[in-house]
């Protein structure tokens, strides 16, 4: 018997149906291409990323270090084209005394520092000889120069672990590398910020102690400490405070540790407290310009003077007290911010608050402004 065939059977396939069936196809084909391929196509992406960010480290540098070469001309006056004695200084390394012998490395770390300081001091007299005379202007192309170095050991950095993790093909170089890029450049950024405040002689946000140091010393008679400091006695709170700082307005930190040495070893010992004022770093969500306090020696670096410092105290057992400033790293190397120059009096007050009641009436009190003195005078 004929049996009719089903109609239902014979109805052509709508477009709708055509269509989600190419998109379940391209879905299953993407799917099992991100299985055999999807770590290479992340890492390709990444790559990516790092390229940006390096092109545009690579223009931070130099556009730093043609800033660079412009103060030098422009302050240092030099017969001949500075750029290859620039370039010869931007690639000036240290390196760090061997410390298998930990009882003697912060000797020899002094030791070391001093001998860099001075080399680069010589070479940037050799590269501005207008500026050999004056040590104001020495400085502060001195500090130019140190951010422009600066600089350009970081995009050499990311370009060698760009250049690796591209020739090796992994991915957790790369990744590492990404990962880190947004702080790196921010530091990139807050160093090129830096070049012309350095150049120019504008006081920076690390310059908040010797500006406290300033306010307080302010018409009192100093005299030179060892390394590139000064200190004036001024009657305080029924106290004499012996004021320390480096010496300004040049670009300059001095030795804080020798000069505390000096000065306590100048009373015997008879010092009431120390109290330390320095920028101090913020964490994110606080705000910039912050005053806190606590106790210890804070002081940044190499870690020489802070060693210095804190041996002398131990010896004769004197209280140190520390009063800082809160700021980010692009805060502390840039031109100062309003906020910073805005917290100098709060930190005055928390100053003498520490002194009336950590100290007695007639005790002497050290107080350190701890920072660069770039335009910062006395």
């Amino acid at each position: 018997m004929f049996t009719p065939p089903n109609t239902d059977q014979l109805v052509p396939t709508g477009g709708g149906d055509l269509l989600s069936q190419i998109v379940s196809w391209a879905f299953y084909a993407i799917f099992i291409i991100f299985i055999f391929y999807g770590q290479r196509i992340q890492m390709y992406i990444m790559v990516r990323e790092v390229e940006n960010s390096l092109h545009k480290l690579k223009y931070i540098k130099d556009e730093g270090r043609k800033i660079t070469i412009e103060a030098i001309k422009e302050i240092g006056k030099p017969t001949t084209d500075p750029s290859p004695r620039v370039d010869r200084y931007l690639e000036y390394f240290t390196i760090t005394p061997q410390s298998m012998d930990p009882a003697g490395i912060v000797a020899k770390l002094d030791h070391l520092l001093d001998v860099r300081d001075y080399r680069l001091k010589e070479e940037v007299k050799l590269m501005a000889p207008s500026a050999a005379n004056d040590e104001v202007q020495t400085n502060n192309l001195e500090n130019t120069l140190e951010a422009a170095m600066a600089l350009n050991f970081i995009y050499k950095v990311v370009r060698h672990y760009y250049i690796q993790g591209k020739k090796t093909l992994s991915l957790y170089v790369i990744m590492q590398l990404q990962m880190i890029l947004p702080m790196v450049m921010k530091e990139a950024e807050a160093y090129a910020s830096a070049l012309k405040a350095f150049a120019y002689g504008q006081p920076i946000g690390d310059g908040a102690g010797p500006l406290v140091a300033a306010k307080l010393m302010h018409g009192y008679p100093t005299r030179k400490l060892p390394k590139n400091c000064i200190m004036a006695t001024v009657p305080l709170e029924g106290r004499t405070a012996l004021i320390i700082k480096a010496e300004g307005p040049g670009g300059n930190v001095g030795k804080p540790g020798d000069a505390v040495e000096a000065v306590i070893e100048e009373n015997e010992g008879k010092i009431g407290c120390l109290i330390m004022i320095d920028a101090g770093l913020k964490l994110e969500g606080e705000m910039v310009g912050e005053v806190a306090e606590g106790v210890g020696a804070a002081i940044g670096g190499p870690g020489v003077d802070q060693y210095k410092i804190e041996e002398k105290l131990t010896k004769y057992r004197i209280p140190n007290y520390a009063v800082i400033v809160k700021e980010d790293i692009g805060d502390a190397v840039s031109p100062m911010r309003k906020e910073i120059n805005d917290a100098v009096d709060k930190v005055i007050e928390r100053v003498k608050a520490v002194m009336v009641e950590r100290t007695k009436e007639g005790d002497k009190v050290i107080i350190v402004g701890v920072g660069n003195s770039i335009g910062v005078g006395q």
